[in-house]
């Protein structure tokens, strides 16, 4: 019986996920994802040693550690900006504000799979297309609602909790993780975009064209940028956990 959902402070919590393809495939099966794309473990960002991906590479689903550095990052990016207003069929990508809690490797995988190519391989009338396409019309905070309000959302989240290689935190460890998933996909406008339900919504982070997710280019726009920041600044945490979604037609 999967682990109940909790309320929190007035909150729905969910329990925290791993980072893992077996989680995050077995996730993406209850969404409704083709089952000729599937999540693979990446061991290192040297693309002369990827050549176990299948290509193409559709989407990244990264969680770091929030570092100083990392977290003085965004501060100051996040600082000026106003509420994300967008939406609407000319958004460049479906971004949804996290009001969950823990949920945020859910979301995460939502990103990964209603964005850029991966959203081809969304099978009809699946939970993952039904989100993204009520998603659409609404502001932010009615699409978090949403969000917040589906029950079989929720229950596919619950449903692999407990799938992995460590057991399930509660919520009382979950809170102190200090860990953050964040996804990058490659939009329609060639685009790479950071989706992060925790920002202030989606970070065009350069173009990127041709060229793919974990290119030299890739990477030094993407995660590559926050291992950076952690290097410059003198911090010792580089961890890391990457996989890939991947397969599917050239």
């Amino acid at each position: 019986m999967p682990i109940p959902i909790q309320v929190i402070n007035g909150k729905k919590t969910v329990t925290v996920l791993e980072n893992n393809p077996l989680v995050m495939n077995a996730l993406s099966t209850h969404l409704g994802l083709s089952p000729s794309l599937q999540f693979h473990d990446i061991y290192t960002l040297d693309s002369s040693s990827l050549t176990h991906i299948p290509s193409p590479i559709h989407a990244l689903l990264v969680i770091l550690p929030l570092t100083p550095a990392w977290h003085a990052s965004r501060e100051s990016e996040d600082g000026p900006l106003q509420p994300y207003t967008a939406s609407g069929p000319s958004e460049p990508v479906v971004w949804f504000k996290q009001t969950i809690g823990h949920a945020c490797g859910s979301i995460g995988l939502l990103h990964c799979l209603i964005n850029g190519s991966a959203r081809k391989y969304l099978l009809p009338n699946s939970l993952a297309l039904q989100i993204r396409e009520q998603a659409i019309p609404l502001q932010m905070d009615d699409r978090a609602k949403m969000l917040y309000d589906n029950e079989a959302f929720l229950n596919a989240h619950q449903s692999v909790a407990e799938l992995g290689d460590t057991v399930a935190p509660d919520a009382e460890t979950g809170d102190r993780l200090g860990q953050h998933f964040v996804a990058f996909v490659k939009g329609e406008n060639g685009n790479l975009w950071e989706l992060e339900g925790s920002r202030k919504g989606p970070i065009n982070r350069g173009f990127l064209g041709e060229e793919g997710l974990l290119s030299e280019k890739g990477v030094e726009l993407g995660i590559g940028r926050v291992i950076k920041l952690e290097a410059e600044s003198g911090g010792g945490d580089l961890r890391f956990s990457c996989i890939a979604l991947a397969g599917g037609e050239e």
